[in-house]
């Protein structure tokens, strides 16, 4: 469901380039006793998340990033059966990858399901047909990002703030639709899940305001830099991914989901149903979903994000970095991104390039 060109996962912290041309190929090399192949986002090609299971197993973890569910497919439609033993996903798109016959059934048993938050367990996506086929094992949130020596952190806890005026100007906008238009509905009043065709009208009027007050619309580097960079003060659809990483070093930094809520991005593990190394790829699973790998997966080099397992080792900063304390709070009041119909989605295009046009 993240935007097709770009997204937290190509991006953060200045070092991770977007997939190039031509990149969509087979694994580095052929399968050995003693490595897995996985197809992942950059968090996951982290040699600090990496690097202990491997000296702890004796193997290589093979990486191959990608940066939207649509260039994984292309991954795997060049690819063989057994070429890959490892899967990194949207949540949401776990039945999609499972209907196409790519995933393999996991066993609750194996993994600490007991320790994952309730909220982002997400049975609709991870259990298509009843059968589990993706743990959740990171999440996150679309709201915004900001410099808290340039506004009113109390500002930012109201959805208002996107259209409000106060802010005129200091506003650069994540360029793509459907969290942004989210967030819209939710600060109006309109769940996700309850967006029909007669709300667009209210919820043009307000992102039309919105982008007359912006400073820029842009990807998420885009918009991260303007933020960095003192042009823009504000990132709307920004979260702790856009920042988390950098606040060590700049604590004028923030992040905070308003008091209307936001909207909740989530990422799944799974495992290929072709694996030719299915109990060391289970190994992996379990080390990445286990408290230590989620501390390390959390506070990735690529992108900071909340860690599913609530038994993660992060320290008291990082914990305070990722608003730890107030997740019961953030849990409640966000949402998947749209599910949309067909038209509908192809009114919500149209409404963001007419925003985008304006």
């Amino acid at each position: 469901m993240f935007h097709p060109r770009y997204s937290r996962r190509q991006v953060l912290a200045g070092g991770v380039a977007a997939v190039a041309a031509g990149s969509l190929g087979l694994p580095r090399r052929a399968h050995a006793a003693d490595e897995i192949n996985a197809l992942v986002w950059c968090d996951h090609s982290d040699p600090n998340l990496l690097n202990p299971f491997e000296q702890a197993n004796g193997i290589k973890v093979n990486t191959k990033e990608f940066g939207a569910t649509g260039e994984a497919l292309a991954v795997l439609e060049q690819s063989k059966p057994g070429d890959w033993d490892v899967l990194v996903l949207d949540t949401v798109d776990i039945p999609r990858l499972a209907a196409k016959g790519y995933l393999a059934e996991l066993d609750d048993a194996d993994y600490p399901m007991a320790d994952i938050f309730p909220e982002v367990q997400s049975p609709e996506f991870n259990k298509p047909g009843g059968k589990t086929h993706g743990v959740t094992e990171k999440f996150g949130y679309n709201c915004f990002s900001y410099n808290n020596t340039k506004v009113d952190p109390a500002d930012m806890r109201k959805s208002e703030v996107m259209w409000n005026g106060k802010y005129a100007g200091r506003l650069a906008i994540y360029d793509y639709y459907n969290p942004i238009i989210a967030m819209v509905a939710i600060g109006i009043g309109i769940k996700p899940s309850e967006l029909k065709q007669e709300h667009i009208p209210a919820i043009k009027e307000k992102l039309l305001a919105m982008k007359k007050q912006s400073a820029l619309v842009g990807d998420v580097t885009t918009v991260q830099n303007a933020l960095v960079s003192g042009s823009a003060d504000v990132i709307v659809g920004g979260g702790e991914y856009a920042v988390a990483g950098l606040m060590g070093e700049k604590p004028e930094l923030d992040w905070v989901l308003p008091d209307e809520g936001g909207v909740r991005w989530m990422q799944s593990l799974a495992i290929f149903k072709d694996s030719t190394r299915p109990e060391l790829a289970k190994k992996f699973v379990q080390y990445v979903l286990a408290p230590e790998g989620q501390a390390r997966l959390a506070t990735s080099a690529c992108y900071w994000a909340m860690p599913s397992n609530k038994t993660a080792t992060l320290n008291d900063a990082q914990k305070k970095i990722l608003r730890w304390d107030e997740q019961p709070t953030f849990l409640a009041k966000s949402f998947h991104y749209l599910q949309v119909d067909d038209a509908l989605d192809k009114a919500l295009n149209d409404l963001w390039t007419e925003m985008l046009n304006a």
